[in-house]
């Protein structure tokens, strides 16, 4: 029996922003050691947003993205639990689904939305952002530092939130201390 493959939970955010500016295939090559899922309130979001947004169409049609359509007890407590914490109206379903998989899986979870984030460390999840995988890829010399550099210019030209402006995470991430 072959050895399960660690489990990594996206967020609605992260999939939507790199599919809408066609580095979609990054992300599959950074996660082609884990098993990655989506709860199906991504599902949902995804769904919603691909009416406006066809490219959407690529993330839901991803034979390496999983949808974890969970039912049981202890999951449908934990989105409830969330649910209270985050939820606004249909607002943040996605990060209840995602943080809900983190604690009844043990998945490691990739959350942008800090309010989420900050809500998975006190839960003890572990959870990290997009930022952080892209790090990781430049020190493990799956990207270089230019690739990301770029990415993140596409990201942030996308409307995505990141810590800097474009042209700026060279700098950002030496001011972190992170190479």
């Amino acid at each position: 029996m072959t050895e399960p493959r660690p489990g990594i939970v996206f967020d609605t955010g992260p999939l939507r922003h790199f599919a809408l500016q066609g580095w979609l295939g990054v992300l599959k090559h950074l996660t082609r050691d884990h098993q990655v899922w989506i709860p199906e309130s991504v599902e949902v979001e995804l769904k919603d947003q691909s009416r406006t947004d066809p490219a959407l169409g690529l993330v839901l049609d991803a034979d390496w993205i999983t949808v974890d359509r969970s039912t049981d007890q202890a999951f449908l407590q934990a989105f409830a639990e969330f649910e209270q914490q985050l939820a606004v109206g249909e607002r943040n379903r996605g990060e209840c689904g995602v943080l809900a998989l983190g604690r009844t899986r043990g998945h490691e979870l990739l959350i942008d939305d800090g309010v989420a984030h900050n809500i998975a460390k006190q839960a003890g999840l572990n959870s990290r952002r997009t930022l952080a995988l892209l790090v990781d890829a430049i020190h493990e010399k799956k990207l270089t530092v230019a690739m990301v550099s770029d990415l993140a210019d596409d990201l942030i030209t996308g409307e995505y939130r990141l810590p800097f402006h474009r042209g700026g995470f060279t700098e950002w991430a030496a001011e972190q201390g992170l190479f």
